[in-house]
């Protein structure tokens, strides 16, 4: 467990934290156990909860919750939904599998639109309206966890029953519930029935789905016992098919972000179903991608091809991150290590630095830079002790929409894509 320090003494978060919940130092939120968050620290957590019920209130603390109280606000009213909501089943006929169109596909010219040609970084809009799941799911995934962040905070019931019946209509109830796999994953049409790099869907956002079912199983309204036992059989089930499945394998094995984020992803799973040994295997198996695709000089040739290449860069660099907070949290300390040639998650956000602070133009391929896209990235780094990435801080253009970083301090895709 995490521990906060100050001068002089060091005393365990739990035991702070629940000695301002007696001192009736925290206004306006639960007094919950600490949440088993696979990414998110819940030292951090438990601090920033902590400091929002003293007064005064931190200002930077302040304007985040109301960001995040903003946005909750908005979510109240949306959702849920389900895979069963498309109008058409997917290839197999079973309204419960999640589907996808491969989005950087197009039809050719031909009658028929055979066959889909490939534009790399150039979205297809067809794909969302033959297969919305694509896009129910990035509003579950994010509806979920700030409505369920928000709970956590201010203590309001809400909140925490509309997360709850976001994921108990997702995952859980029978009607509605998707079945744990992702057969049907980016589809090409006239190709495929699915494609395992279509697993890239899940992955990223998935784990901070998971972070929300752990806060919740704190003690949140309307989140039961039965609903807990549900949502993490469903997870075992789930962590099944990521390993036993071909189109699992393969993802792991891929050499660009696909496999950086299979892998961060079954770690994350793993570890939140109590699968310790195996949430081990795969932050040991991230040494060995630091070593090979991340070079010396920090750059990542993989995700520089592509047309996208600051995008990716970035985006890959979300699965890093994030795998480190998890590994940490079974003893494996990648943001310490350091491939044969000095290559390290560190120097990978390094060599983005100058071009996300506008130190330096960023010369590789890039359709729409956005140096937003850093801004989580880089403070993760200097939280992990980056000392060039706390030199950063600050000096990458603000996020629209509010900056919740402090509230949930791990690295987010901060963009619609991919």
């Amino acid at each position: 467990m995490g521990q906060l320090s100050f001068p002089g003494f060091c005393l365990h978060w739990q035991v702070l934290a629940a000695a301002y919940v007696f001192l009736g130092l925290v206004t306006g939120a639960q007094s919950a156990a600490a949440p088993n968050t696979v990414v998110l620290d819940p030292a951090t957590l438990a601090d920033a909860k902590m400091r929002l019920g003293l007064r005064p209130v931190d200002p930077t603390l302040r304007t985040a919750l109301n960001s995040l109280t903003a946005q909750a606000d908005k979510w109240l009213t949306q959702g849920p939904w389900s895979v069963t909501y498309k109008k058409d089943p997917p290839p197999g006929g079973d309204i419960h599998d999640y589907s996808s169109q491969a989005p950087y596909f197009w039809a050719s010219k031909s009658p028929d639109g055979c066959p889909y040609i490939q534009k790399d970084g150039e979205r297809n809009p067809e794909a969302d309206a033959k297969y919305p799941d694509h896009a129910t799911r990035r509003l579950m995934f994010d509806s979920s966890y700030v409505l369920t962040l928000a709970w956590y905070y201010t203590g309001k019931e809400q909140y925490a029953r509309k997360a709850g019946d976001i994921l108990r209509t997702w995952f859980i109830s029978p009607a509605t519930r998707m079945n744990p796999n992702l057969n049907h994953a980016q589809l090409i049409p006239c190709a495929n029935t699915g494609r395992f790099i279509g697993i890239i869907d899940w992955s990223q956002g998935f784990t901070s789905v998971v972070d929300a079912a752990a806060i919740l199983a704190t003690g949140a309204p309307g989140w039961t016992a039965t609903d807990i036992e549900a949502f993490r059989q469903w997870n075992v089930d789930y962590l099944v098919w990521l390993g036993k499945s071909q189109f699992g394998r393969d993802e792991t094995a891929a050499t660009n972000n696909h496999g950086t984020y299979a892998i961060m992803q079954s770690a994350g799973v793993a570890l939140f179903t109590k699968n310790t040994a195996l949430a081990q295997k795969k932050a040991n198996l991230m040494k060995s991608r630091i070593a090979a695709y991340i070079t010396a000089n920090g750059s990542q040739p993989q995700e520089l091809s592509r047309t996208r290449s600051f995008h990716y860069s970035t985006y890959d660099l979300i699965a890093y991150t994030r795998i480190a907070a998890i590994a940490k949290k079974v003893g494996v300390d990648l943001w310490g290590y350091k491939g044969p040639q000095g290559q390290s998650i560190h120097g990978a956000v390094d060599f983005i630095i100058p071009a996300a602070t506008g130190e330096a133009k960023w010369k590789y391929p890039e359709l729409e830079f956005d140096a937003r896209e850093a801004s989580d990235i880089i403070r993760a780094s200097a939280d992990a002790g980056n000392a060039n990435a706390k030199r950063a801080l600050g000096k990458v253009p603000a996020l629209l929409g509010g900056d919740l970083y402090h509230l949930r301090p791990a690295a987010e895709q901060l963009s619609a894509l991919p």
